[in-house]
């Protein structure tokens, strides 16, 4: 079936039904924003690919809303199915809720799968379809019924996440919970988030592609702590060291009954932004509910001590990886073909030689020339471009690791260019120098910070349409809250934890440049006005020299970047031979 064909199903369906909207978002079970196969719904009766997005459809209607990151995707992949794109974050754009409240009549029926939404979710929809008495219908999982060859919910097994890497035992995360659970009143928790679940219980999968997570829940209760999972999913001594920890495993569908037998006199704590409303409705209706952020969500974004020296040491390598490339790519893109899927197969192959190596982070991001301009663009054989020695690539890549996991983005300049991309690539640059150079009083959050790295931009009368940076798990999610760098975070950034900066301008049809680094959040000096805190980057790679105007560089923004390029030189150089080594020293070299 073809998009459109797959969209009359589902109406024929909601007809028979007497339904007329149904809804399919993003997510899976869990709210994840990276979902296996089997929960891709938004993506099989849309074709939008994009990570983020809801679908609404009702019988003579459809809509995607999506944010800014995919509206030039967006438009590409709907074009012929008949399904609107609504751009989200644009002034005057109704969410989706607010739509249907819009366009239904009273008493309409509006039908969605309860286990894809969260507790949040549907309060949101709740509040903006009452005043027409419209009725939500919550366990109708229609995608399934029409998906005949739907992929099955994964069944990898998990691994042990050693303390070695991890620096914190399960026991003393599973305590610091507890302490938290005691301060709160409640003597149970459910967690669902899957990132959460393997931070809390050092047990690491591959359920989900490039996210080394496992499919699951968790209750953690005063004195046990239970994880509900497919048995088959558990190897025997892995199962056996968890229950000696007092962690028992039990089947994953049990999780139902164990809500719904719940007490009068018990209290649980749980996140209504990542608790799915199936299992919400399952509790025990006499049952007091807390309502808060997930316990572990904060703890997971502090980075200790073990894993800080872990992470430099990954970034390292992760650095080797990307100048090798970065090399092989300027030595090569005149002398034979590379397509941008043979760039991204071969940066992946440098970073599989690094040790600890476990995969991509993320769907590696290669734009050549007007690619680039789709921030989250993905090559593919039919749309790629071959490179030439002209122009700029943008490479936005990761990898995953033992001890560690990055996130990483050039602009890299294969050969000539016009005096505006050098102007741009300049921009962005020192909207990138600007925030990596701050330093700020402690309670900062990412909402105070971003604009320094958008000014410089604004300047010209440009933007972007995203956030500036995010936090990075610890071999987790590449994305990571509760902290990030957009103007609506109120996070604040405390020691320890770890944010990207990227910065980028992206002008469709023409060219795409982002510069990303990962820096961690450290202490400057205490004074009497306070305490002051500054990010150090422990991203270990040079930014192509070719590509700046250094005109518009100050003095200042040249030194913090010749700083940059030494320590560069200074961390990766011992690892290269000779001729890297020398490249590398050129690729480093100061700027006057």
């Amino acid at each position: 079936m073809n998009i459109r064909n797959r969209v009359e199903k589902l109406r024929e369906l909601m007809q028979e039904n007497q339904m007329d909207a149904y809804i399919i978002p993003s997510f899976d079970a869990h709210q994840s924003e990276y979902i296996a196969e089997h929960w891709k719904c938004r993506e099989w009766i849309s074709g939008f690919t994009g990570s983020a997005g809801t679908v609404v459809i009702t019988l003579n209607d459809a809509g995607l809303w999506t944010d800014g990151r995919y509206y030039i995707q967006a438009e590409k992949q709907l074009e012929n199915s008949g399904i609107r794109l609504f751009r989200m974050v644009d002034p005057g754009v109704p969410f989706y809720s607010e739509w249907l409240a819009d366009v239904l009549h009273e008493g309409s029926v509006v039908g969605f799968d309860g286990n894809v939404f969260s507790i949040d979710m549907v309060k949101k929809m709740e509040e903006d379809l009452k005043a027409k008495g419209i009725v939500l219908k919550m366990d109708q999982d229609f995608i399934g019924d029409l998906w005949e060859d739907r992929p099955e919910i994964p069944k990898g097994s998990i691994f042990t996440h050693d303390v070695n890497y991890a620096g914190k035992s399960r026991v003393e995360k599973l305590n610091e919970v507890r302490a938290e659970m005691k301060n709160k009143g409640a003597n149970y928790y459910i967690l669902t988030s899957l990132d959460d679940i393997a931070w809390l219980l050092n047990i690491r999968g591959n359920d989900v592609p490039n996210n080394p997570v496992a499919i699951a829940n968790v209750i953690v209760a005063e004195h046990k702590c239970y994880l509900f999972i497919d048995s088959c999913k558990v190897p025997a001594l892995v199962k056996s060291e968890l229950e000696a920890e007092g962690i028992e495993v039990k089947e994953n569908d049990e999780i139902q009954t164990f809500l719904e037998n719940l007490s009068h006199e018990d209290v649980v704590i749980l996140d209504t932004n990542k608790t799915n409303i199936r299992l919400f409705n399952a509790i025990n209706k006499k049952t007091k509910k807390i309502e808060s952020p997930n316990i572990t969500t904060n703890l997971k974004a502090i980075k200790n001590d073990v894993e800080i020296k872990n992470l430099k040491w990954c970034e390292i390598k992760d650095g080797l990886a990307m100048v090798k490339f970065i090399k092989w790519l300027k030595h090569f893109v005149d002398k034979e073909e590379i397509t941008e899927i043979m760039a991204e197969e071969k940066l992946e192959d440098f970073r599989s030689e690094q040790e600890g190596f476990v995969g991509p982070s993320f769907d590696t991001i290669a734009g050549y020339k007007e690619h680039a301009a789709m921030m989250h663009y993905k090559a593919n054989q039919e749309s790629q471009h071959t490179l030439n020695n002209e122009g700029l690539f943008l490479i936005d890549s990761g990898g995953q690791y033992y001890d560690g996991t990055t996130d990483i983005t050039r602009t890299i300049v294969l050969g000539k260019l016009t005096e505006e991309q050098k102007r741009d690539f300049t921009l962005v640059l020192k909207g990138f120098i600007a925030l990596s150079s701050v330093k700020y009083l402690y309670g900062a959050t990412g909402s105070n910070l971003d604009v320094l790295a958008r000014q410089p931009i604004w300047q010209y009368g440009l933007d972007y349409k995203c956030g500036t940076g995010h936090g990075v798990g610890f071999f987790l999610n590449v994305h990571e809250g509760p902290q990030s760098i957009r103007n609506t975070n109120h996070v604040t950034l405390e020691k320890g934890m770890i944010v990207t900066n990227e910065p980028g301008i992206y002008l469709e049809g023409k060219y795409g440049i982002r510069i990303e680094n990962m820096m961690l959040v450290v202490e400057d000096e205490k004074t009497e006005f306070g305490q002051f805190m500054k990010f150090e980057a422990v991203t270990y790679c040079p930014i192509d020299l070719a590509g700046i105007n250094k005109d518009m560089l100050t003095e200042s923004e040249k030194q913090w970047l010749n700083n940059y390029h030494q320590e560069v030189y200074t961390k990766l150089a011992p690892y290269l031979n000779e001729e890297e080594s020398a490249w590398l020293r050129e690729e480093t070299k100061e700027i006057e």
